[in-house]
């Protein structure tokens, strides 16, 4: 199955810029929290070491304001991470946030486009979270990520997603669709963004469905791990190279 079409890269910039000023307050109230904890899920799945024994060397795709290549800098198994994200303004504050850390040495934010990472070389991991649904060809962007690896590279990607539960389901989408616009539009100023977010949840593949395009794409054990009920999905993929360890989850 393909992934629908996108915004434009322009609109998402734009849109992203306008909220780069609250985006990190939002997203703690909004995710009460759990933000944390999914970013901890995501490191835990990294390699031991990189290609040939080196620390890790990690390329974080819309990167935003940097909290997930902050965390992946401090991790003791990572040497250097590149951000890049295709809005300058959240790119602005999290520059300021990767200085405030003392890790300016460790981590380089550049300003770029998923679906083009044809710089980017001889990755060990590439990272995307909560960001895969703003591209407007996903296709693309996951050949373009998978390029971005060394061979047996690892791409990890963390994504909203619909959950299923009986009961917690009905709960999470009126959360979404009426509350989540009105909390986060108030506290970033543009509802619209929010109403944004639940329309591309509620359209963009999950579970099975992305891990079918992962394959596509060209990686090998693709799988997916639930968090928090089903709302949101932790992807693992291998790019061919080498052997490849288990999968994390059902796919």
């Amino acid at each position: 199955m393909n992934a629908p079409a996108g915004p434009s890269r322009a609109h998402v910039a734009a849109m992203f810029d306008g909220i780069a000023h609250r985006y990190d307050v939002a997203n703690r109230v909004l995710s009460l929290g759990l933000d944390v904890g999914w970013r901890k899920r995501l490191l835990a799945q990294l390699p031991a070491t990189g290609r040939g024994g080196r620390p890790l060397r990690v390329l974080d795709v819309a990167t935003g304001t940097a909290d997930v290549a902050i965390a992946l800098a401090k991790d003791p198994r990572v040497g250097l991470v590149t951000g890049v994200d295709v809005s300058v303004g959240m790119l602005s504050h999290g520059a300021a946030k990767v200085h405030d850390a003392g890790l300016d040495q460790q981590v380089t934010l550049c300003a770029g486009d998923a679906r083009d990472l044809a710089e980017y070389r001889d990755y060990d991991v590439v990272t995307i979270s909560f960001g895969i649904r703003n591209v407007p060809d996903t296709a693309m962007a996951l050949a373009s990520m998978g390029q971005a690896l060394s061979p047996g590279g690892t791409l990890l990607v963390l994504e909203f997603a619909e959950p299923t539960l009986p009961v917690f389901s009905p709960a999470y989408r009126f959360y979404r669709r009426h509350l989540l616009p009105v909390v986060g539009g108030t506290i970033a100023g543009d509802r619209a963004a929010y109403r944004y977010l639940d329309d591309t949840i509620a359209t963009f593949p999950s579970g099975a469905d992305f891990v079918r395009l992962m394959t596509d794409a060209g990686f090998e054990d693709a799988a997916f791990e639930p968090l928090t009920l089903g709302s949101v999905h932790l992807y693992r993929g291998r790019w061919p190279g080498r052997p490849g360890q288990p999968g994390i989850g059902h796919a």
